[in-house]
C-alpha cells in the first residue's frame, strides 16, 4: 500500500485516501478488522500519530470503529453508509420503520414499472430463498434472506440513487431487524411477499406499492 503523490497533499490526508480506498475496493470488507497499528505503520511507513490520526477520522465518519482491546473494524464502506448507521443509531422504532415503509413503497412502484426478465427470475429466487429460511425456522437466515429480498425489490426499480440508499438504509436497519425477530420466528408474525411479486410481474404499480406498505406493520408503534 504506498503512498501516492505524498507532497501535494498534508500526509494525514494521504493516509486517510488509503485507507478509504482499502475499505471501497472490498479489501477490507464490512465487519472486519484492519491491520494492527504496527503493521499499518511500517506499511504506510508514517508515524503512529499520522496514522491515529487517519483512524480517528475515518471513525468520526462512520468507517472505522476502534474496540477497546479488540483492534479496529470497518464499520461501513462509504461515508453515507456510515451516517445513516450513526443517524439510526439514536432513531426511534416508529421513525426508521416510516422511513423504511417509504422507501419500498416508492421501490415496489418503480420496479412494478421497470422490471425486466432477469429482475424477475432475480426477485422470484430471493423469495424462494426467503420463504426456506422461514419454513426451517431459523430467525436469523429469515432476517438475511428477507434482507435481500427488498434488495432485490430496489434492483427491480432502476433507480441508482433510491438502490444505493436503500442499500446503505437496508444494512444499518438490519441489526434493528435481527433485534426485533429475535431468536425464533412466530407463525402469526409471518407476512406474505407472494403478491409483491405478483404485482411487479404484473406492472401493477399501485398493488405493488399497496403491498410493500403492509410489509412493517409488525414494527407499528402508533
Amino acid at each position: 500500500m504506498p503512498l501516492r503523490n505524498a507532497a501535494r497533499t498534508p500526509l494525514v490526508d494521504q493516509v486517510i485516501t488509503q485507507l478509504r480506498e482499502q475499505i471501497s475496493s472490498g479489501e477490507w470488507p464490512v465487519g472486519s478488522k484492519i491491520p494492527t497499528e504496527p503493521d499499518l505503520v511500517a506499511a504506510l511507513g508514517v508515524g503512529r500519530n499520522t496514522l491515529r490520526e487517519a483512524v480517528r477520522a475515518l471513525a468520526h465518519l462512520g468507517l472505522l470503529e476502534s474496540r477497546q482491546g479488540a483492534g479496529t473494524y470497518v464499520r461501513a464502506d462509504n461515508e453515507l453508509a456510515g451516517a445513516v448507521r450513526r443517524r439510526l443509531a439514536r432513531a426511534e422504532l416508529r421513525d426508521a420503520t416510516e422511513l423504511r415503509r417509504g422507501l419500498e413503497v416508492e421501490a415496489a412502484r418503480l420496479a412494478a414499472r421497470r422490471r425486466t426478465d432477469d429482475d424477475l427470475a432475480a426477485l422470484r429466487a430471493a423469495l424462494a430463498a426467503r420463504e426456506a429460511a422461514w419454513a426451517d425456522q431459523d430467525a436469523q437466515l429469515f432476517v438475511e434472506t428477507d434482507a435481500r429480498f427488498h434488495h432485490a425489490v430496489a434492483d427491480c426499480s432502476h433507480n441508482a440513487m433510491l438502490i444505493e440508499l436503500y442499500a446503505d438504509f437496508g444494512e444499518a436497519l438490519r441489526d434493528v431487524l435481527h433485534t426485533c425477530v429475535g431468536g425464533e420466528v412466530r407463525p402469526d408474525e409471518y407476512l406474505s411477499h407472494t403478491g409483491l411479486v405478483e404485482a411487479i410481474s404484473a406492472g401493477d404499480e399501485d398493488r405493488a406499492a399497496a403491498e410493500a406498505a403492509t410489509f412493517l406493520r409488525l414494527y407499528d408503534t402508533g
